[in-house]
């Protein structure tokens, strides 16, 4: 019998008792990492796609991959609404979802038709990458840090003065930022490079809560740089990083162009880290580039 084939009667029941025990197994796993407070781990966007991937292809049935996909779209609606996550969430972790479901389904598949007992092989080792960050297994690399330079046409007293007057609230130019709504500081009050001045970012709310704010305060200044601490962060980017540290420095290029660096420590919310690792990269450094425009440093 090829995979296509209709499964007979006894091997439709086994097919169905298999793919029910894996399926119940995601949903207290999917339930225990929830009441944990690990919603943020691998297991929500490795280990259950691996879970709801293989119960609905050892299920009899004959279009895995149409199922499969229906089933991870309605799992990822279900889970943007358990957790009160954005469609910015969605967007971003579906790729992932969507490319280990179906992977899994063809694995599977390819395994099925060779040798039927590696199925049972396969499916924890899957599981291994979305266990980061569950408790189970530990985070990788959590901490990171991001960093931006920019050369502006103006000389370094007038840099300076402009980073004392302090950012405000300006149109975001960066394309990924835009196209996924990624949210920016609306309101921003706070100037000065002196040892406890504080700089505040106000995000706007959203139907999911209130938009919360940041506060920076300055740590340490030294010549031509700027230290800042993060003394609270009730924004609503929060969950997906936490800001540690920040530095501002600049240096003359010449008389009439200065470098401005800017470098960010912070602590990534979100695993498995091979994925969301490069990807919270990718939009901080658009983040630190849009800091940059607030101070009028373009």
């Amino acid at each position: 019998m090829t995979d296509d084939d209709e499964p007979t009667p006894r091997r439709a029941t086994a097919g169905w008792i298999l793919a029910g025990l894996i399926t119940l197994f995601g949903v207290v796993l999917f339930i225990g990492v929830v009441n944990q407070g690990r919603a943020d781990s691998a297991v929500l966007f490795v280990a259950l796609p691996v879970l709801l991937a293989a119960g609905l292809t050892l299920a009899p049935h004959r279009t895995a991959h149409g199922q499969v996909f229906a089933a991870t779209t309605v799992a990822l609606l279900l889970a943007a609404v358990a957790l009160h996550e954005g469609a910015i969430c969605v967007l971003l972790a579906a790729p992932l979802v969507y490319a280990v479901a179906h992977g899994t389904v063809a694995l599977i598949r390819v395994l099925r038709r060779a040798n039927r007992p590696y199925v049972m092989v396969a499916v924890p080792l899957l599981l291994l990458p979305g266990l980061e960050g569950s408790g189970i297994a530990p985070r990788v690399t959590p901490q990171q840090t991001v960093e931006v330079s920019r050369v502006v046409g103006l000389p370094v007293d007038r840099v300076a003065e402009r980073l004392v007057a302090g950012p405000r609230p300006t149109d975001v130019r960066s394309v990924p930022l835009r196209l996924l709504g990624v949210p920016t500081p609306g309101q921003v009050t706070g100037d000065g490079l002196d040892v406890g001045d504080r700089w505040m970012f106000g995000y706007h709310g959203s139907a999911h809560g209130p938009g919360g704010h940041l506060l920076a305060e300055v740590d340490s200044v030294a010549p031509g740089r700027v230290a800042f601490r993060f003394v609270e962060d009730s924004s609503i980017t929060a969950r997906w990083f936490a800001w540690r540290h920040a530095e501002v420095s600049w240096r003359a290029v010449d008389s009439e162009h200065t470098e401005v660096r800017v470098r960010v420590d912070y602590t990534r919310g979100l695993d498995p880290s091979w994925y969301f690792g490069p990807m919270q990269q990718v939009l901080l450094g658009a983040g630190v580039g849009h800091l940059l425009d607030m101070l009028a440093l373009r």
